[in-house]
């Protein structure tokens, strides 16, 4: 299908509709599969339209990073996972008011957090589910030690307002590409199966052991102790996913739609997408350089940009385009370049999506 792309201000977000739901598809269908719930992270599209998809097609719920991405999803779905520590009294008495139907789990790695939500939903007449934070290398958030999970599991169990739920991790160390994996995932699983030994003994089993990265999506069944999956960049995939063997290059559905402005120096291109529409994020866990790449020759990339500015060096390519043309762009990290856009244009229809200026 041929695309009028000429009706669009850039730089643009654009989703090819076909790709996208077919990455919805190959997620719900692997979690079948495998008996896994899928709840998948809204923070890589933001967008209630795609959200819906992800639900129709068999998500048992939604994984938000913030509070206004609960409201947002809150209208789509009515069973959110909030996956960053609850602290700031504004902030728990915003989530507070999420509608009465809105089945609400809360993460958290710190006994002033279970107690300040305990407050909170005790303050709002609601039971807020809760799981607990276990840091399995990533250490960034979660406590790091078997012991200090039941500790925490026992404090919320006992807190009046709040219902344990089970543990939650991140393995977002694990940044090998996709066949180098093994001794990382014998490793999660190792320490996921001593937590929920632990919790058993205590008499606490965990209902749900939540885990989530798209780095390692498709090989989560060989972690048995996961019962839930929340990957997100996986609905559009990108540059870094396709780098680490998780995705195919015709498989990305999320695109920057970019305009020629310059070529007065010659053997590169300047384009009117920077830093502040490709994100300045470097390739993480692949090798490769370059801010993004051009989506019909991925050998091209971005390797300087400013803000408003991309530069693309041809060398020995033949393509030289005029200024005028139009170029589409593969970010390195889609979650980051799609943040900084307040709609996205979908093949051939507008979806509204909520980034920047609704759900963050």
């Amino acid at each position: 299908m041929t695309h009028d792309f000429a009706t669009l201000a850039t730089p643009a977000a654009l989703v090819d509709v076909d790709r996208l739901e077919r990455n919805v598809a190959a997620a719900a269908a692997y979690a079948a599969a495998h008996g896994v719930a899928l709840r998948p992270h809204v923070k890589t599209h933001k967008a209630p339209a795609v959200a819906r998809r992800q639900v129709a097609a068999g998500a048992v719920g939604l994984t938000c990073a913030t509070p206004r991405e609960l409201e947002v999803m809150a209208e789509v779905c009515d069973d959110l996972l909030w996956a960053h520590p609850p602290v700031g009294a504004a902030k728990l008495a915003r989530v507070m008011t999420l509608p009465r139907a809105v089945r609400l789990t809360v993460a958290v790695d710190d006994a002033s957090q279970v107690a300040a939500l305990s407050t909170a939903a005790l303050a709002a007449g609601r039971t807020v589910y809760v799981l607990v934070e276990f840091d399995v290398g990533m250490r960034r958030v979660g406590v790091p030690a078997v012991p200090a999970v039941v500790a925490l599991a026992r404090a919320v169990a006992a807190a009046p307002g709040l219902a344990f739920d089970g543990i939650t991790c991140y393995p977002g160390h694990i940044r090998q590409p996709m066949d180098a994996q093994n001794d990382a995932l014998r490793d999660l699983q190792a320490r996921l199966v001593a937590a929920v030994s632990a919790l058993r003994t205590a008499e606490l089993p965990p209902r749900v052991v939540s885990a989530g990265s798209t780095p390692t999506m498709w090989r989560t069944h060989e972690v048995p102790a996961i019962t839930e999956m929340r990957p997100g960049t996986s609905v559009y995939h990108d540059r870094t996913t396709v780098a680490l063997g998780t995705a195919a290059w015709e498989e990305i559905a999320f695109t920057v739609l970019a305009t020629v402005v310059s070529t007065a120096i010659p053997g590169q291109v300047v384009v009117d997408a920077g830093s502040k529409a490709l994100a300045r994020e470097p390739l993480r866990g692949a090798e490769g350089e370059g801010w993004a790449a051009v989506q019909d020759r991925p050998h091209l990339v971005v390797q300087r940009m400013s803000e408003e500015h991309g530069i693309i060096e041809l060398g020995d390519d033949p393509w030289r385009p005029a200024v005028g043309d139009l170029v589409r762009l593969v970010p390195n990290h889609a979650c980051v370049a799609m943040h900084n856009f307040d709609a996205v244009s979908a093949m051939p229809t507008i979806l509204r999506s909520s980034t920047r200026s609704t759900c963050c």
